[in-house]
């Protein structure tokens, strides 16, 4: 893989997942990621270090953090950043197995850990002492009833007024997904002050994220178990307005839920502000198997395309961000756009019944839904089955019309409808001829649209 990328972060050969401490700092975005180094598979964790000027075009920098402590000898878990006194405080969940596989050290015996969180502060964002500079924060929990001591973690940093807070993911007795509220003065030291239960944060809650947007406050965050269990992947990332009451960290969602992106695909999505001050969020898009042609060796794992959070009349939208048009903008194509590395962007408007077929990547409108067929470009050599891992996927009805906007690339197909109303992204594998040479030779200058 490439050291340097244009619009998916993608890994940088072998593994990639969650996007951690995703943040614009000193006149660039930062995006870290879950990285393990030495395989395509999920292993130690360590966090790898993009960096872009645009949020299109995007350096790898390296592994930043990676274990050195006793408490994060097994693991640095997802996290975020912030800038405090102009430093890059990185912060991260330590994982410490309880005891090794003995034909694999990099995964726990009945995946048993102690979860901490811990501290690494930078003064540059590009260098990172692992061995002087960490500290641990919040120790592991001996109180269950407050916090997990294995299945809490993912902690979420923001300032807001005098204070910094906190949301971490946790659970009760791996039955019920909970929400912990932490608060400090000075970014160091830390008091437990409140959780929040729900019915719709599953069996356990993972990578939480809570922000202002308008008059609401939106969680972003990624629970186990809210779906039945149909064989294919059984947590996933959803949204809610709510409201917060900073004082007290009083949370209350509201009753309902949507998917930040009904592929299904993607997961753990953090947020940033962008140098305009918009709200920007980037998800990991799960891949189920590895891609074998990478630079480097086989990558598995990859970023969505950054989109703007909006709110409007209650609804939550995730719009195509602004330097992507920026980007298509550069090319003469009026219509179908083609990249500089032949990443597509397509523009449809489906009545309903109407098929548009795209390398053989299915999309039609039916009861005035969106709905999506990836199952004919899902084939690789030596693993043909998936199981049931969403083939076909819908939105909920739409509110009006259906316009389209199509972003492809050879492993990943985004569908942004209504200008962010709903989103379908699924990741995609052809063999031989990736999706991408088939738009190039089937789609443009003749729309299958039937």
């Amino acid at each position: 893989m490439a050291k340097y990328q244009t619009l998916h972060v993608k890994a940088p050969g072998n593994w990639m997942n969650d996007p951690n401490g995703f943040i614009y700092y000193k006149g660039k975005y930062h995006l870290f990621y879950q990285y393990f180094p030495y395989a395509p598979v999920w292993g130690t964790m360590h966090w790898g270090h993009a960096v872009s000027n645009d949020l299109v075009h995007w350096e790898h920098l390296g592994i930043a953090l990676f274990p050195t402590k006793d408490y994060d000898r097994n693991g640095v878990f997802s996290g975020s950043a912030i800038e405090k006194d102009g430093n890059l405080y990185l912060y991260y969940t330590a994982i410490r197995y309880l005891e090794c596989e003995k034909e694999n050290i990099h995964k726990p015996v009945d995946d048993l850990f102690y979860a901490s969180q811990a501290l690494v502060v930078s003064s540059d964002g590009i260098h990172f002492d692992n061995w002087k500079n960490k500290k641990q924060m919040i120790p592991v929990s001996d109180d269950e009833e407050t916090a997990h001591p294995f299945n809490t973690r993912d902690p979420k940093v923001w300032k807001e007024g005098d204070c910094y807070f906190m949301v971490l993911g946790s659970t009760y007795k791996n039955e019920k997904g909970k929400l912990l509220f932490y608060k400090s003065r000075n970014g160091h030291d830390w008091d437990f002050v409140n959780s929040c239960q729900d019915k719709y944060f599953g069996s356990i809650l993972e990578c939480p994220d809570l922000f202002s947007l308008g008059d609401k406050y939106v969680l972003v965050c990624s629970p186990d178990g809210i779906v039945p269990d149909t064989g294919g992947y059984n947590n996933h990332a959803v949204c809610r307005l709510a409201s917060f009451n900073p004082d007290t960290c009083d949370f209350t969602p509201e009753d309902r839920f949507t998917f930040v992106d009904y592929g299904l695909d993607l997961y753990a999505p953090q947020t940033c502000l962008d140098a305009m001050g918009r709200r920007v969020l980037i998800g990991w898009m799960r891949m189920p198997a590895a891609v074998e042609n990478g630079e480097n060796g086989a990558w598995r794992g990859m970023m969505s395309l950054p989109r703007v959070v909006e709110q409007k009349d209650g609804h939550i939208y995730f719009k195509v961000h602004p330097e992507v048009y920026n980007y298509f903008s550069e090319t003469s194509m009026e219509k179908n756009r083609i990249g500089d590395e032949g990443i597509c962007c397509l523009q449809a408007e489906l009545q309903e019944g109407e098929t548009l077929i795209i390398g053989g990547f299915k999309i039609w409108r039916e009861n005035n839904c969106l709905c999506t067929d990836r199952s004919a470009v899902m084939e690789i050599p030596g693993k043909k089955e998936f199981g049931n891992l969403h083939m076909k996927c819908k939105t909920p009805e739409l509110s009006g019309g259906c316009s389209l906007e199509i972003f492809v690339e050879p492993n990943l197909v985004e569908v942004f409808v209504n200008g962010g109303e709903y989103v379908i992204s699924n990741v995609v594998y052809s063999p031989g001829d990736s999706i991408e040479g088939n738009i190039l030779r089937k789609y443009l200058g003749k729309e299958q649209i039937s």
